[in-house]
């Protein structure tokens, strides 16, 4: 069964929201035989890598909040955060465009390195100092950390084209599905789970759709084969 989890660096609940799906992966029973592939979901698509600017401030001037109601808001994101075992930082960080992440996380895809740079840049942006926004020596730092091979990840960001079509395709994806935010994940392009629901959720989807699951059907004919016994031999 695939799994497949769009999502957004700048996404808190996305953040939140993977460790509450993998809690309830790692008791799935048949959780050896699920593929987990993430996607890209841009919350800022367009946004110059140059306009970066702080949560709170992003928070009251995007949605009209006050400045008390965006940091109560962020109170109750750390608290969320915390009972997961996830670190967060509910002063102090910023917001920019994620375009280039979600670009690096589809060349680590490429690698087999893709949870892990994407773990990451979580880390990164919602419990450390260091911005990753418009920075790319902080991106590239992480990439190495990744395991990755920096000087390849220094290729892909020099060119803007890179990866940049399955971002896109990506997108596009989601938008057809139904996708109205992140995160979104989708079991075996039957059932769809919006936003960062509790892990005990998450269990009943997985168990649903590993029951559901369309069997195989057999077209049987009168064609010769070869199976454990031997092969069909025709008789003359």
């Amino acid at each position: 069964m695939r799994v497949e989890i769009w999502s957004d660096i700048a996404c808190p609940w996305c953040y939140v929201g993977k460790a509450r799906f993998e809690k309830a992966l790692g008791e799935f029973p048949h959780r050896d035989d699920v593929e987990v592939v993430h996607r890209s979901f841009e919350l800022d698509p367009g946004r110059a890598k140059d306009d970066i600017q702080p949560v709170l401030t992003m928070l009251t001037k995007k949605y009209g909040m006050s400045q008390a109601q965006a940091e109560a808001g962020e109170d109750n994101l750390g608290a969320q955060a915390e009972a997961e075992g996830l670190p967060y930082r509910t002063r102090g960080r910023d917001h920019g465009a994620t375009f280039d992440m979600h670009r690096l996380l589809h060349f680590a895809r490429t690698q087999g390195r893709q949870v892990e740079l994407l773990d990451l840049l979580y880390r990164a942006n919602f419990a450390e100092e260091r911005s990753v926004f418009g920075d790319d020596a902080r991106l590239l730092e992480l990439v190495t950390t990744a395991g990755l091979d920096t000087d390849a990840a220094r290729a892909v960001l020099a060119d803007p084209d890179a990866y940049a079509a399955e971002v896109r395709e990506d997108q596009r994806e989601a938008a057809e599905l139904g996708a109205r935010g992140v995160p979104f994940f989708v079991l075996d392009r039957t059932y769809g789970v919006s936003g960062a629901q509790p892990a005990e959720v998450f269990t009943q989807a997985l168990t649903q759709a590993w029951g559901e699951r369309s069997p195989l059907k057999i077209v049987d004919g009168d064609a010769e084969a070869c199976g454990p016994d031997g092969c069909a031999v025709p008789q003359s």
